[in-house]
């Protein structure tokens, strides 16, 4: 018994190997069973299910090694089952025939298979294989992962071969441990079908691991879209690779040593970007927010091509009483960026910047103050929204939707169908959000109608004994209604357009003059017969573009823009040829600077030199205009200098989805000078890391004025009139889904607080 006990770990894991080898003569290759010991069962799940995530691992204790053999142990060993499923890399492939692959990025048909696939997208250095010049960061960073999983494996394996040869012998191997081949006939059985009576015991251990992490957000009060940050696996990952024992830091080390660690990794990011200023220049971005306490906070931002920064949080509420005190302000955040590098300045135009405005103008020459152009646009769709039809057809279409949204049965119908698709949309803003969702009824009309006219719907006295129930289907029934929101569709949808250009960060200063054309000619064109319409609804953008958008910038913009500089069908306006001498002037302020200008802009204009070039010519409408400048303009050096600077510019402070109780915790009175500066360092790291988030892994496909979740809270759901006292119920499902309430938000509503981060 004792010698048994003392057998050495080289000679079982011997025996793991020699299991190995028989389960590879196996007719179902799929199928492996791998008895290893508790330590090595462990270490290989945490590096199979968290990192390489290619296989289902569906631990079993049934392996039991023969008491017979001189080398087993009166103890049990757990077998891993193994059933490889489908390499998560296909997603990003497409299957053709024979070994061959195409990437779904660049589009390459790739021999080889997904091996040579995953260096294609990892871009690692490989024998034979181009990288990809089009796959996101995301996808190459989790593509590299599992290819490093992969390597370290091996690297271990290779280690232990000298062990494995010299224990090769057959007499060192129980019979009672051969595999048994496990069959199954569809993928659902093939997983069920390997997994052993005493599964169920270490299928817990997923249980109890997830347990304590949802453990961990219940005690700490966390969001639940936590979980959707990338950085939440990448820690899982991280804790997986280190095994057992690893502690955790403590809240002194997370607090002192990494918030200074990480902010520095931050902070070097940022002086990187601060490189291409002297080439591209940059935005400062002023936004600004007034608190339930009439305070007036200030986040400052700093935007080039290549990514958004956020700079700091100012509690300004004091400043604007006095302008002198704003204008030391922003003169320290100028000389904080350089002069030199800003080419504009946005701000806030519900706010009175006119002072401000008048003195960055006077002081600084070459630096122009610009409206926000989605703030702007916002104000358009809000004044549309006050037309009296308009405003007519929201609020019936909010009486259908708050009744479908206010009833768990009736809910569940609709989705039925509608096939499982939302009724309404969240927006950015209120009124985004009630043309969005608009838009959303109009696809789903004949589906709701049919709904409402269902034996399902007619025969469930829940539903039809409501008092809603008539008024819903007058609505659903009547025409007119319908008629409202096709014209409240077609009269927002452009301008909808023109929001989504500017916002998210996108150098949209050269294209944002010819999109508001464009959305004033969809106007024109839809109200052709009605001109009363018509006249209502431009001299609601002509009055919003005049006063408030519109700057010399976006003149400039257009007209060194060469989709539209060479576009036949567009002939520049007198006034847009005097904003962009205007601008020439500001930007080349001396005799000296502006020498050759001249014929410079009547190079590019006629297209002569290198813009001549048919590489120049077929990339006009294909490139940014910033781009197009720098790899196309070298005919025009002056003119390119200045053409780059201003259409490398953004036009708007929508660049990401902001939390403002995070800010307005900083500037709160009670905390002391300690916690501010603590709280500043992790509102800085905070928000910039998900603004890193943002630009590495959007989708092209994502819509920037729209949010995924819908907004429980909002009018075209929540009962405003007379809640019921059980109505924060109704809001709990929102603030853990990650709705619109925000963390401060959710704690103060269900548990009484409002603090983040634990300071």
């Amino acid at each position: 018994m004792g010698k048994r006990e003392e057998i050495r770990e080289d000679k079982i894991k011997t025996l793991i190997k020699l299991q190995q080898k028989e389960a590879s003569r196996n007719k179902n290759p799929k199928v492996q069973n791998i008895a290893i010991n508790n330590k090595t069962a462990r270490s290989a799940i945490s590096v199979y299910l968290s990192v390489e995530k290619t296989n289902l691992f569906v631990l079993s204790l049934s392996l039991s090694l023969s008491s017979q053999s001189n080398w087993t142990t009166q103890k049990s060993f757990p077998t891993i089952i193994m059933v490889r499923e489908k390499d998560v890399c296909w997603e990003y492939a497409e299957k053709l025939d024979g070994n061959k692959v195409r990437c779904k990025f660049c589009l390459r048909v790739l021999n080889g298979g997904i091996s040579r696939l995953k260096h294609h997208l990892s871009r690692l250095p490989s024998k034979g294989v181009n990288p990809c010049s089009k796959v996101r960061d995301d996808v190459t960073d989790r593509v590299k992962a599992i290819i490093s999983s992969k390597e370290e494996i091996k690297e271990t394996s290779s280690v232990k071969k000298q062990k494995i040869a010299e224990a090769r012998s057959p007499a060192n191997i129980s019979t009672s441990s051969k595999i048994i081949p496990l069959e199954a006939s569809s993928p659902v059985a093939k997983v069920f079908a390997t997994v052993s009576p005493m599964a169920p015991s270490t299928l817990s251990n997923q249980d109890n691991v997830e347990r304590s992490i949802a453990l961990f957000f219940f005690e700490n009060k966390l969001d639940f879209s936590v979980a959707r940050s990338s950085s939440y696996q990448a820690m899982i990952d991280a804790v997986g690779k280190c095994g057992l024992g690893f502690t955790g830091p403590s809240a002194e080390t997370l607090k002192t040593t990494w918030l200074e660690r990480i902010k520095s990794e931050v902070s070097l990011q940022s002086k990187d970007t601060e490189k291409e200023w002297i080439t591209t220049g940059c935005t400062i971005i002023a936004d600004t927010w007034t608190d339930n306490k009439s305070r007036a906070l200030i986040n400052f931002l700093v935007s080039s091509p290549s990514r958004t920064f956020f700079h700091k949080s100012v509690d300004a509420s004091s400043y604007f009483k006095n302008t002198k005190c704003l204008a030391d302000l922003f003169d320290s955040v100028i000389q904080e960026f350089g002069p030199e590098s800003v080419v504009q300045i946005i701000m806030d135009t519900s706010f009175n910047y006119t002072g401000i405005s008048n003195h960055i103008l006077q002081n600084y020459g070459t630096i122009f103050v610009s409206p926000c152009a989605s703030q702007c646009l916002n104000l358009i769709l809000e004044e549309f929204s006050k037309v009296d039809w308009v405003n007519r057809c929201i609020l019936q279409a909010q009486t259908l939707s708050k009744f479908l949204y206010n009833n768990v049965s009736m809910l569940d119908l609709m989705k039925r169908f509608t096939g499982g698709q939302e009724l309404i949309r969240t927006g950015i803003t209120k009124s985004v959000s009630s043309f969005l969702s608009l838009q959303s009824m109009l696809k789903q009309r004949s589906r709701i109608k049919h709904m409402f006219n269902s034996p399902e719907y007619s025969t469930n006295s829940s539903y039809t004994n409501k008092p809603q129930s008539i008024s819903c289907i007058a609505i659903v029934e009547d025409n007119d209604f319908w008629r409202a929101v096709e014209e409240c569709v077609a009269i927002s949808e452009p301008f909808l357009k023109v929001l989504r250009e500017v916002s998210g960060g996108k150098p949209a200063v050269g294209s944002i003059y010819e999109l508001m054309t464009r959305a004033k000619e969809s106007l024109r064109t839809y109200y052709i017969m009605d001109e009363s319409k018509c006249k209502t609804f431009l001299e609601i953008v002509d009055r919003k573009w005049r006063d408030q958008l519109h700057s010399p910038l976006h003149s400039a913009g257009a007209f060194l823009n060469p989709s539209i500089q060479y576009n036949p069908e567009i002939k520049f306006l007198g006034s847009i040829k005097e904003d962009f001498f205007k601008v020439l002037e500001k930007l080349l302020p001396t005799p000296e600077l502006r020498r050759d200008i001249t014929n410079q802009i009547f190079t590019f204009t006629r297209a002569n030199g290198m813009f001549a070039c048919n590489l120049a010519m077929e990339a006009r409408d294909t490139v940014s205009p910033g781009l197009w400048w720098e790899q196309f303009g070298d005919s025009a050096p002056v003119l390119q200098r200045v053409a780059i600077r201003i259409l490398s510019q953004v036009c708007s402070t929508f660049t990401f989805e902001k939390h403002w109780s995070t800010f307005q915790q900083i500037h709160s009175e009670k905390r002391n000078k300690i916690d501010k500066e603590t709280m500043n360092d992790l509102v800085y790291i905070n928000y910039n890391l998900r603004l890193a988030r943002q630009m590495r892994t959007k989708s092209v496909e994502a819509d920037p004025i729209q949010f995924d979740d819908i907004d429980m809270t909002s009018e075209w759901v929540e009962e405003s009139e007379n809640p019921s006292p059980t109505q924060w119920l109704d809001r709990f499902g929102a603030a853990l889904d990650g709705g619109d309430l925000n963390t401060r938000q959710f704690n103060a509503a269900i548990f009484g607080n409002d603090h983040i981060f634990g300071l």
